[in-house]
Protein backbone atom coordinates (compact mmCIF):
# COMPACT_ATOMS: atom_id res chain seq x y z
CA UNK A 1 0.00 0.00 0.00
CA UNK A 2 1.37 3.48 -0.82
CA UNK A 3 2.89 5.47 2.03
CA UNK A 4 0.52 8.42 1.53
CA UNK A 5 -2.77 7.02 0.20
CA UNK A 6 -4.86 10.12 0.95
CA UNK A 7 -2.48 12.33 -1.05
CA UNK A 8 -2.47 9.88 -3.96
CA UNK A 9 -6.27 9.62 -3.98
CA UNK A 10 -6.55 13.42 -3.97
CA UNK A 11 -4.03 13.65 -6.82
CA UNK A 12 -6.16 11.22 -8.86
CA UNK A 13 -9.28 13.30 -8.14
CA UNK A 14 -7.44 16.40 -9.34
CA UNK A 15 -6.32 14.51 -12.46
CA UNK A 16 -9.92 13.66 -13.32
CA UNK A 17 -11.01 17.25 -12.66
CA UNK A 18 -8.41 18.41 -15.21
CA UNK A 19 -9.69 15.78 -17.66
CA UNK A 20 -13.21 17.24 -17.51
CA UNK A 21 -12.10 20.89 -17.59
CA UNK A 22 -9.69 20.49 -20.49
CA UNK A 23 -12.23 18.43 -22.42
CA UNK A 24 -15.01 20.99 -22.03
CA UNK A 25 -12.74 23.98 -22.73
CA UNK A 26 -11.22 22.20 -25.75
CA UNK A 27 -7.67 22.60 -24.47
CA UNK A 28 -6.43 19.59 -26.41
CA UNK A 29 -2.72 19.76 -25.52
CA UNK A 30 -3.49 19.83 -21.80
CA UNK A 31 -6.23 17.23 -22.26
CA UNK A 32 -3.66 14.86 -23.73
CA UNK A 33 -1.35 15.37 -20.78
CA UNK A 34 -3.77 13.61 -18.40
CA UNK A 35 -3.17 10.30 -20.22
CA UNK A 36 -0.25 7.91 -20.01
CA UNK A 37 1.75 7.77 -23.26
CA UNK A 38 0.42 4.26 -23.92
CA UNK A 39 -3.09 5.02 -22.63
CA UNK A 40 -6.13 3.08 -23.83
CA UNK A 41 -9.75 4.14 -24.18
CA UNK A 42 -12.64 1.77 -24.79
CA UNK A 43 -16.08 2.76 -26.01
CA UNK A 44 -18.46 -0.21 -25.89
CA UNK A 45 -21.52 1.91 -26.75
CA UNK A 46 -20.07 2.61 -30.21
CA UNK A 47 -19.31 -0.94 -31.24
CA UNK A 48 -16.43 -1.63 -28.82
CA UNK A 49 -14.04 0.89 -30.35
CA UNK A 50 -10.63 0.74 -28.67
CA UNK A 51 -8.15 3.59 -29.09
CA UNK A 52 -4.51 3.21 -28.04
CA UNK A 53 -1.96 5.91 -27.34
CA UNK A 54 -2.21 9.43 -25.95
CA UNK A 55 -2.29 11.20 -29.33
CA UNK A 56 -4.88 8.80 -30.75
CA UNK A 57 -7.15 9.25 -27.72
CA UNK A 58 -7.02 13.03 -28.09
CA UNK A 59 -7.80 12.84 -31.82
CA UNK A 60 -10.73 10.48 -31.23
CA UNK A 61 -12.28 12.65 -28.52
CA UNK A 62 -11.59 15.84 -30.49
CA UNK A 63 -13.29 14.33 -33.53
CA UNK A 64 -16.44 13.62 -31.52
CA UNK A 65 -16.84 16.88 -29.57
CA UNK A 66 -14.71 19.55 -31.29
CA UNK A 67 -17.76 21.42 -32.65
CA UNK A 68 -20.03 20.82 -29.66
CA UNK A 69 -20.66 22.71 -26.46
CA UNK A 70 -19.98 20.14 -23.77
CA UNK A 71 -20.41 19.88 -20.02
CA UNK A 72 -19.00 16.81 -18.28
CA UNK A 73 -19.41 16.02 -14.59
CA UNK A 74 -17.82 13.23 -12.57
CA UNK A 75 -19.20 12.32 -9.17
CA UNK A 76 -18.68 10.01 -6.21
CA UNK A 77 -15.32 8.46 -7.13
CA UNK A 78 -14.42 5.02 -5.84
CA UNK A 79 -10.61 4.95 -5.99
CA UNK A 80 -8.51 1.98 -4.92
CA UNK A 81 -4.72 2.17 -4.75
CA UNK A 82 -3.45 -1.20 -5.98
CA UNK A 83 0.28 -0.48 -5.53
CA UNK A 84 2.47 2.57 -4.89
CA UNK A 85 2.25 3.40 -8.62
CA UNK A 86 -1.11 1.99 -9.77
CA UNK A 87 -4.75 2.54 -8.94
CA UNK A 88 -8.21 1.91 -10.31
CA UNK A 89 -11.38 3.91 -10.04
CA UNK A 90 -15.04 4.21 -10.93
CA UNK A 91 -16.75 7.59 -11.40
CA UNK A 92 -20.45 8.28 -11.82
CA UNK A 93 -20.81 10.62 -14.78
CA UNK A 94 -23.16 12.99 -16.58
CA UNK A 95 -22.50 14.68 -19.89
CA UNK A 96 -24.35 17.29 -21.92
CA UNK A 97 -23.27 17.49 -25.56
CA UNK A 98 -24.85 20.17 -27.79
CA UNK A 99 -24.08 20.29 -31.51
CA UNK A 100 -26.67 23.00 -32.19
CA UNK A 101 -29.35 21.10 -34.07
CA UNK A 102 -28.92 17.95 -32.00
CA UNK A 103 -27.14 16.46 -29.03
CA UNK A 104 -27.59 14.36 -25.93
CA UNK A 105 -27.55 14.07 -22.18
CA UNK A 106 -25.76 10.97 -20.96
CA UNK A 107 -25.53 9.15 -17.67
CA UNK A 108 -23.22 6.33 -16.66
CA UNK A 109 -19.79 5.47 -15.29
CA UNK A 110 -16.14 5.86 -16.14
CA UNK A 111 -14.10 2.79 -15.23
CA UNK A 112 -10.44 3.71 -15.11
CA UNK A 113 -6.92 2.58 -14.33
CA UNK A 114 -4.18 4.99 -13.28
CA UNK A 115 -0.40 4.86 -13.29
CA UNK A 116 2.10 7.02 -11.41
CA UNK A 117 5.21 7.94 -13.39
CA UNK A 118 7.99 10.07 -11.87
CA UNK A 119 5.66 11.17 -9.08
CA UNK A 120 2.74 12.14 -11.35
CA UNK A 121 -0.56 10.28 -11.87
CA UNK A 122 -1.93 9.61 -15.37
CA UNK A 123 -5.01 7.89 -16.75
CA UNK A 124 -3.73 4.57 -18.08
CA UNK A 125 -7.08 3.32 -19.39
CA UNK A 126 -10.70 4.33 -19.32
CA UNK A 127 -14.00 2.93 -20.43
CA UNK A 128 -17.26 4.85 -20.50
CA UNK A 129 -20.33 2.72 -19.89
CA UNK A 130 -23.67 4.44 -20.27
CA UNK A 131 -26.80 3.65 -18.31
CA UNK A 132 -28.93 6.11 -20.26
CA UNK A 133 -28.55 8.37 -23.29
CA UNK A 134 -31.23 10.98 -24.03
CA UNK A 135 -30.76 12.27 -27.59
CA UNK A 136 -32.60 15.20 -29.12
CA UNK A 137 -33.10 16.84 -32.49
CA UNK A 138 -34.13 20.49 -32.27
CA UNK A 139 -35.52 20.49 -35.78
CA UNK A 140 -38.31 18.24 -34.56
CA UNK A 141 -38.59 19.73 -31.05
CA UNK A 142 -38.48 23.42 -31.84
CA UNK A 143 -36.76 24.26 -28.54
CA UNK A 144 -33.75 23.61 -26.38
CA UNK A 145 -34.03 20.59 -24.05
Amino acid sequence: MPAFPAEDIEAIKQLKARYFRFLDTKRWKQFGEVFAENGVSRHPETGEITVQGRAAIVERVKGVVRDAVTVHHGHMPEIELTSPTTAKGVWSMFDFVDYGPNGWKGYGHYQEEYVKVKGRWYIKSFMLTRLRLDKWDRSSMGKTP
